[in-house]
C-alpha cells in the first residue's frame, strides 16, 4: 500500500491534532523521541502526511497503554527513521544497535505497533533483568523476552513481576505448566516455512502485542497495526480469548507505570 493512497478514514479514535498539520519536530517533542531521520527522497507532501499518520499512531499507542505520550520515546532512547535506511521488502524494522524504529516510505503501514514492542522489549531488558554491564562494544543484544525464556534473574520490583506476567500470559498455559497453543502454532508455521522466525520469543511477543492493540484497544488505526485478524494470518497470532488474557496482563503493567509517570 502506497503512503500517498493511505486514507485517514482507515483510522477511528480520539482527535489529538484537531485537524492541525504536525511535523516530525512535533513528534520528537510530544513523544520524547531521541533522533529522527527522514529520507532525502521523501518530498514535502509525503513528509506532511507521514507526520500526521505517525503522530496519531503514537498517540493511539500511548492512549491504549494508558501512559503519557512522552513515555513512548523510552526516556529519549528510541530513535525514529522514515523513508531512510529501510530494508528491501520490509515494511518496518527495529535496529537494536541504533535503537531505531525505521518505517519504510511506501510500505510501513500497519507495522508500527509490532516494531514498538521490539523497541520496548530491548529497552526494558536491562531495567528488569540482571544482565550486567551492556555498555561495551561487544555487548550482545538482549531482549526481555529472551531473558524470560532463559530464566535470567529479574530485579525485585512490583512492575518487573507484572512484566513477567505478560510473558507468562502470552507464552504459557493458564496453569503455567506448559507452553501455550500459540507457541505450538508458531513452531508449526516455522516448520512449514523451513525457518526459525515465528517461534522466536521476541517475534511471538511482538505479534501478541500488535494483536491486542488491534483487537482490544477500541481504536481502529491501520497505520498502527493491521492484519492480525485476517483469516490467512490467524494461525500465527493469539486467538480472541487469548488476546483478552494478554490485554489484561498488559494493562496490569502499563497502567500503574503510566500513573507513576504522570505524578
Amino acid at each position: 500500500m502506497r503512503l500517498t493512497n493511505f486514507k485517514y478514514k482507515t483510522r477511528r479514535g480520539p482527535d489529538y491534532r484537531h485537524g492541525d498539520q504536525v511535523s516530525f519536530i512535533d513528534i520528537r517533542e510530544t513523544f520524547g523521541i531521541g533522533n529522527i531521520r527522514v529520507g532525502k527522497w521523501v518530498n514535502q507532501e509525503e513528509k506532511d502526511l507521514a507526520a500526521n499518520l505517525i503522530f496519531d499512531s503514537l498517540a493511539d499507542l500511548a492512549y491504549t497503554l494508558a501512559i503519557p505520550p512522552h513515555a513512548i520515546g523510552l526516556r529519549g532512547s528510541l530513535n525514529l527513521a522514515f523513508g531512510s535506511g529501510g530494508q528491501k521488502g520490509v515494511q518496518a524494522h527495529y535496529a537494536p544497535n541504533q535503537r531505531e524504529l525505521a518505517l519504510a516510505k511506501n510500505a510501513g503501514v500497519g507495522a508500527l505497533a509490532h516494531e514498538f514492542w521490539h523497541a520496548f522489549d530491548h529497552y526494558i531488558a536491562e531495567k528488569a533483568f540482571n544482565i550486567g554491564d551492556r555498555s561495551g562494544p561487544q555487548a550482545q543484544t538482549i531482549f526481555a523476552s529472551d531473558c524470560w525464556l532463559k530464566n535470567i534473574k529479574h530485579s525485585p520490583h512490583p512492575l518487573n513481576e507484572r512484566l513477567l506476567e505478560i510473558f507468562d500470559a502470552t507464552l504459557l498455559t493458564v496453569d503455567g505448566q506448559d507452553s501455550h497453543d500459540y507457541v505450538s502454532r508458531s513452531v508449526v508455521a516455522d516448520k512449514a516455512m523451513g525457518t526459525q522466525y515465528f517461534s522466536l520469543p521476541t517475534e511471538m511477543m511482538a505479534r501478541a502485542f500488535e494483536a491486542v492493540v488491534e483487537s482490544c484497544s477500541g481504536i481502529d488505526n491501520a497505520y498502527l497495526v493491521s492484519g492480525t485478524m485476517n483469516k490467512d494470518n490467524i494461525d500465527i497470532y493469539p486467538d480472541s480469548q487469548h488476546r483478552q488474557l494478554i490485554h489484561k496482563a498488559l494493562q496490569a503493567y502499563f497502567r500503574p507505570l503510566g500513573e507513576a509517570l504522570n505524578r
